[in-house]
C-alpha cells in the first residue's frame, strides 16, 4: 500500500482522521471540561504535522494521477470534516477496484 501514492495518501489519511477525533473527541473535553489543556497541546502539534503530510501527499496524488479540481476539493474538505479522511479513504478504495475491474 506504501508503494502507491494513493496507498500513501490512505495511510496518512486515516492516521490524521484519527488524531483529528481523538483532538475533538478526547483533547479539546478534557481542556474545557477538567481544565487539563496539556493533552491539547500535544495532540493539536501531532495533528497538525499529519494534517501538513496529508496536503502533501494530496499534492503528490494530484500530480501523479492528473485529479480533477472537484478531487483535489473534495479531499481538502474531507481533511478538515470529522469522519471525512475515512470516507475519502471508502471512495478511494471503490474507486481503486473499478479500476482493476474495468
Amino acid at each position: 500500500m506504501l508503494q502507491t501514492p494513493i496507498g500513501r495518501l490512505r495511510i496518512i489519511g486515516f492516521i490524521e482522521g484519527l488524531s483529528f477525533l481523538l483532538l475533538l473527541g478526547i483533547a479539546m473535553p478534557l481542556k474545557y471540561l477538567a481544565d487539563i489543556p496539556e493533552f491539547v497541546t500535544i495532540t493539536g502539534w501531532i495533528h497538525g504535522v499529519l494534517f501538513v503530510l496529508y496536503l502533501v501527499a494530496v499534492a503528490h496524488v494530484t500530480v501523479v494521477h492528473r485529479w480533477s479540481f472537484g478531487k483535489i476539493i473534495g479531499a481538502l474538505a474531507a481533511s478538515v470534516l470529522p469522519f471525512g479522511p475515512f470516507v475519502l479513504d471508502a471512495k478511494l478504495l471503490r474507486d481503486n477496484d473499478h479500476t482493476a475491474k474495468g
